[in-house]
């Protein structure tokens, strides 16, 4: 069965480059429907053989043809199908792929999948754990979601440029995101309930910048944002947390973070950022202990 399918690949795959490089009628664009039509049977016959490579290589050919055809939303779907059939051996071939077919739906207007595209290649570098290219490309969906007004997707692709903001210690712009979007979800009965794990981890950021003014203040604001958050047990989480580093106290720190977990399960983003934070804590402790 794979072996048929391969060739009927091979055969459609040949028939559709002779139509393209036929000397007597090359210039017409009657050439490149009909290879096209070929190239598509071509791509077809190479995924039932489960040919990634070669099916992924014949739709960048059908988008070729497709650009002859001065037709760049089917050359587009054309670069989407050729990446589907990369990334089942290999992320790398599929994401340059994507960028082409997002630049291709900007171009016509197509934003929405211009952005989900864009979300795409950003997932992809997040499974490769290149958290900038992944912001970069999750930053840009963003912006094209919200030409469309999609907002739950926008602050979905916000929280995770925050996110990466966050590994990439960028912690003030993380801070901001995560303070935009819990103030947008506000507005929201959909959203708001998302609100105070925005200001939660907006609040851990925060701690990783180690200014206890600065940390309170942040608390403050939280609950000018919104009047419920200091009823929430990650208001308190954060303002233990923040009394532990005012006292500088290790324990402190590491019963309130176990408190919280016993409820609520961190998730590894938290558990990392805490874990720096206690980090810097224990640093400060032992440095004040040398001194006395």
């Amino acid at each position: 069965m794979a072996e048929e399918q391969r060739a009927k690949g091979e055969e459609f795959a040949r028939k559709a480059e002779r139509k393209i490089f036929c000397g007597c009628c090359a210039v017409l664009g009657s050439n490149y429907v009909e290879a096209a039509e070929l190239f598509k049977k071509s791509a077809t016959s190479f995924k039932l053989a489960k040919s990634w490579d070669k099916a992924g290589s014949v739709y960048i050919k059908l988008s070729k043809c497709h650009m002859k055809l001065d037709s760049k939303y089917e050359a587009a779907n054309a670069y989407v199908d050729a990446a589907h059939c990369y990334k089942k051996i290999s992320t790398k071939g599929a994401i340059p792929c994507l960028k082409q077919a997002v630049t291709l739906f900007t171009e016509v207007g197509r934003h929405v999948m211009a952005a989900k595209h864009c979300k795409e290649i950003g997932e992809l570098y997040e499974l490769g754990q290149d958290a900038e290219n992944a912001k970069t490309y999750f930053e840009r969906a963003a912006e094209l979601y919200e030409l469309e007004d999609a907002t739950t997707t926008v602050i979905q692709c916000k929280a995770k440029v925050a996110q990466f903001s966050a590994q990439l210690k960028e912690f003030q712009k993380a801070m901001k995101i995560y303070e935009d979007i819990a103030r947008q979800s506000l507005n929201s009965n959909l959203l708001k309930y998302g609100v105070r794990g925005y200001l939660l981890n907006s609040g851990i950021c925060q701690l990783c910048l180690g200014d206890v003014v600065a940390i309170n203040n942040t608390l403050e604001r939280y609950q000018d944002l919104d009047p419920t958050f200091s009823r929430t047990r990650e208001y308190q989480f954060l303002a233990d947390l923040a009394a532990s580093i005012d006292t500088e106290d290790v324990e402190k720190f590491t019963r309130a973070v176990k408190e919280f977990e016993s409820a609520t399960p961190l998730d590894a983003w938290k558990s990392n950022l805490l874990l720096r934070v206690k980090d810097a804590l224990k640093a400060r402790e032992m440095e004040d202990g040398d001194l006395t």
